[in-house]
Protein backbone atom coordinates (compact mmCIF):
# COMPACT_ATOMS: atom_id res chain seq x y z
CA UNK A 1 0.00 0.00 0.00
CA UNK A 2 1.19 3.50 -0.82
CA UNK A 3 0.96 6.61 1.39
CA UNK A 4 1.71 10.27 0.69
CA UNK A 5 3.39 11.92 3.69
CA UNK A 6 3.49 15.70 3.21
CA UNK A 7 5.60 17.94 5.43
CA UNK A 8 4.49 21.57 5.18
CA UNK A 9 7.01 24.38 5.09
CA UNK A 10 8.52 27.12 2.95
CA UNK A 11 11.50 26.64 0.69
CA UNK A 12 14.52 28.90 0.91
CA UNK A 13 17.42 29.41 3.29
CA UNK A 14 15.61 32.23 5.09
CA UNK A 15 12.92 29.77 6.27
CA UNK A 16 15.22 26.94 7.41
CA UNK A 17 14.80 26.13 11.07
CA UNK A 18 11.63 28.21 11.50
CA UNK A 19 8.64 27.01 13.49
CA UNK A 20 6.51 27.06 10.31
CA UNK A 21 8.90 24.54 8.69
CA UNK A 22 8.47 21.78 11.26
CA UNK A 23 6.87 19.55 8.60
CA UNK A 24 10.05 19.74 6.50
CA UNK A 25 12.16 19.07 9.59
CA UNK A 26 10.22 15.92 10.49
CA UNK A 27 10.53 14.54 6.94
CA UNK A 28 14.25 15.36 6.86
CA UNK A 29 14.72 13.36 10.08
CA UNK A 30 12.71 10.44 8.70
CA UNK A 31 14.72 10.45 5.47
CA UNK A 32 18.05 10.61 7.36
CA UNK A 33 17.07 7.69 9.58
CA UNK A 34 16.09 5.69 6.50
CA UNK A 35 19.19 6.63 4.46
CA UNK A 36 17.17 8.14 1.62
CA UNK A 37 17.54 11.51 -0.07
CA UNK A 38 15.07 13.94 -1.54
CA UNK A 39 15.07 14.72 -5.25
CA UNK A 40 13.90 18.01 -6.73
CA UNK A 41 10.78 17.12 -8.73
CA UNK A 42 7.63 18.82 -9.93
CA UNK A 43 6.01 20.88 -7.15
CA UNK A 44 8.41 19.66 -4.49
CA UNK A 45 11.21 17.58 -3.10
CA UNK A 46 10.31 13.89 -3.11
CA UNK A 47 11.78 10.76 -1.53
CA UNK A 48 10.41 7.23 -1.41
CA UNK A 49 10.90 4.64 1.28
CA UNK A 50 9.62 1.17 2.07
CA UNK A 51 8.42 0.23 5.51
CA UNK A 52 7.68 -3.49 5.57
CA UNK A 53 4.84 -3.86 3.04
CA UNK A 54 4.10 -0.12 2.85
CA UNK A 55 5.51 2.44 0.42
CA UNK A 56 5.83 6.01 1.68
CA UNK A 57 6.15 8.90 -0.73
CA UNK A 58 7.62 11.79 1.27
CA UNK A 59 6.86 15.26 -0.12
CA UNK A 60 8.19 18.68 0.86
CA UNK A 61 6.21 21.06 -1.39
CA UNK A 62 8.20 23.75 -3.18
CA UNK A 63 5.05 25.81 -3.76
CA UNK A 64 5.38 27.78 -0.51
CA UNK A 65 2.96 27.19 2.34
CA UNK A 66 -0.04 29.10 0.96
CA UNK A 67 -0.11 26.99 -2.24
CA UNK A 68 0.66 23.58 -0.72
CA UNK A 69 -2.55 22.10 -2.14
CA UNK A 70 -1.13 22.23 -5.68
CA UNK A 71 1.70 19.88 -4.75
CA UNK A 72 -0.53 17.60 -2.67
CA UNK A 73 -3.13 17.20 -5.41
CA UNK A 74 -0.48 16.63 -8.11
CA UNK A 75 1.40 13.94 -6.16
CA UNK A 76 -1.80 12.18 -5.05
CA UNK A 77 -2.81 11.92 -8.72
CA UNK A 78 0.71 11.09 -9.93
CA UNK A 79 1.15 8.25 -7.42
CA UNK A 80 -2.55 7.21 -7.43
CA UNK A 81 -2.85 7.65 -3.68
CA UNK A 82 -6.36 7.68 -2.17
CA UNK A 83 -7.39 10.44 0.25
CA UNK A 84 -7.35 8.07 3.24
CA UNK A 85 -3.62 7.44 2.61
CA UNK A 86 -2.63 11.11 2.85
CA UNK A 87 -0.92 12.38 6.02
CA UNK A 88 -0.04 16.08 6.32
CA UNK A 89 2.55 17.21 8.90
CA UNK A 90 1.86 20.74 10.10
CA UNK A 91 2.83 23.24 12.81
CA UNK A 92 0.14 24.10 15.35
CA UNK A 93 0.01 27.27 17.47
CA UNK A 94 -2.65 25.89 19.80
CA UNK A 95 -0.43 23.07 21.12
CA UNK A 96 2.46 23.38 23.57
CA UNK A 97 5.92 23.02 22.04
CA UNK A 98 6.59 19.46 20.92
CA UNK A 99 3.10 18.12 21.57
CA UNK A 100 1.83 15.77 18.86
CA UNK A 101 -1.82 15.48 17.90
CA UNK A 102 -2.94 13.23 15.07
CA UNK A 103 -6.38 13.79 13.55
CA UNK A 104 -8.58 12.30 10.87
CA UNK A 105 -9.85 15.52 9.34
CA UNK A 106 -10.87 18.75 10.99
CA UNK A 107 -10.78 22.46 10.29
CA UNK A 108 -7.79 24.40 8.99
CA UNK A 109 -7.78 26.50 12.21
CA UNK A 110 -6.60 29.50 10.18
CA UNK A 111 -3.54 27.66 8.81
CA UNK A 112 -3.10 28.80 5.20
CA UNK A 113 -1.34 25.60 4.10
CA UNK A 114 -4.20 23.42 5.37
CA UNK A 115 -6.75 25.84 3.92
CA UNK A 116 -5.25 25.55 0.43
CA UNK A 117 -5.00 21.75 0.64
CA UNK A 118 -8.72 21.59 1.54
CA UNK A 119 -9.55 23.90 -1.39
CA UNK A 120 -7.58 21.77 -3.86
CA UNK A 121 -8.92 18.43 -2.55
CA UNK A 122 -12.48 19.66 -2.01
CA UNK A 123 -12.53 18.32 1.54
CA UNK A 124 -11.02 18.80 5.00
CA UNK A 125 -11.28 15.08 5.71
CA UNK A 126 -7.64 14.11 5.40
CA UNK A 127 -5.20 12.85 8.03
CA UNK A 128 -2.83 15.21 9.77
CA UNK A 129 -0.10 15.18 12.34
CA UNK A 130 -0.06 18.48 14.18
CA UNK A 131 3.18 19.43 15.93
CA UNK A 132 2.91 22.02 18.69
CA UNK A 133 5.04 25.14 18.30
CA UNK A 134 3.54 27.07 21.23
CA UNK A 135 1.97 30.51 21.07
CA UNK A 136 4.12 32.84 23.13
CA UNK A 137 3.90 35.94 21.01
CA UNK A 138 2.45 39.40 21.58
CA UNK A 139 -0.81 40.49 20.02
CA UNK A 140 -0.25 40.96 16.28
CA UNK A 141 3.03 39.01 16.41
CA UNK A 142 1.84 35.69 15.01
CA UNK A 143 3.58 35.97 11.62
CA UNK A 144 6.93 36.88 13.15
CA UNK A 145 6.51 34.05 15.65
CA UNK A 146 5.81 31.25 13.15
CA UNK A 147 8.59 32.52 10.88
CA UNK A 148 10.99 32.70 13.83
CA UNK A 149 13.18 29.97 15.28
CA UNK A 150 12.77 27.98 18.46
CA UNK A 151 14.50 29.15 21.64
CA UNK A 152 17.47 27.02 22.78
CA UNK A 153 15.27 25.51 25.53
CA UNK A 154 12.48 24.68 23.08
CA UNK A 155 15.01 23.35 20.57
CA UNK A 156 15.93 20.53 22.98
CA UNK A 157 12.27 19.51 23.23
CA UNK A 158 11.75 19.78 19.48
CA UNK A 159 14.77 17.59 18.67
CA UNK A 160 13.35 14.79 20.82
CA UNK A 161 9.74 15.19 19.66
CA UNK A 162 10.69 15.22 15.96
CA UNK A 163 11.92 11.66 16.49
CA UNK A 164 8.63 10.81 18.21
CA UNK A 165 6.78 12.26 15.19
CA UNK A 166 8.82 9.96 12.91
CA UNK A 167 7.72 6.97 14.99
CA UNK A 168 4.10 8.17 14.80
CA UNK A 169 4.33 8.31 10.98
CA UNK A 170 5.60 4.73 10.90
CA UNK A 171 2.79 3.62 13.24
CA UNK A 172 0.25 5.33 10.98
CA UNK A 173 1.61 3.61 7.85
CA UNK A 174 1.86 0.16 9.44
CA UNK A 175 -1.15 0.07 11.77
CA UNK A 176 -3.53 2.83 10.66
CA UNK A 177 -4.60 6.22 11.92
CA UNK A 178 -6.71 5.07 14.91
CA UNK A 179 -3.74 3.08 16.29
CA UNK A 180 -1.34 6.01 15.76
CA UNK A 181 -3.78 8.45 17.40
CA UNK A 182 -4.18 6.20 20.45
CA UNK A 183 -0.44 5.77 20.90
CA UNK A 184 0.94 9.22 20.02
CA UNK A 185 -1.68 11.91 20.73
CA UNK A 186 -0.52 14.18 23.52
CA UNK A 187 3.05 12.89 23.48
Amino acid sequence: MKHLIVGLGNIGIEYEGTRHNIGFRILDALARASNIVFQDKRYGFVAQMRLKNQELVLLKPSTYMNLSGNAVRYWMQQEKIPLENLLVLVDDLSLPVGTIRMRQGGSDAGHNGLKHIAQMLGTQQYNRLKFGIGNEFPRGGQIDFVLGTFSPEDEKIVDEKVLTACEAIKAYALSGMPFAMNHYNGK
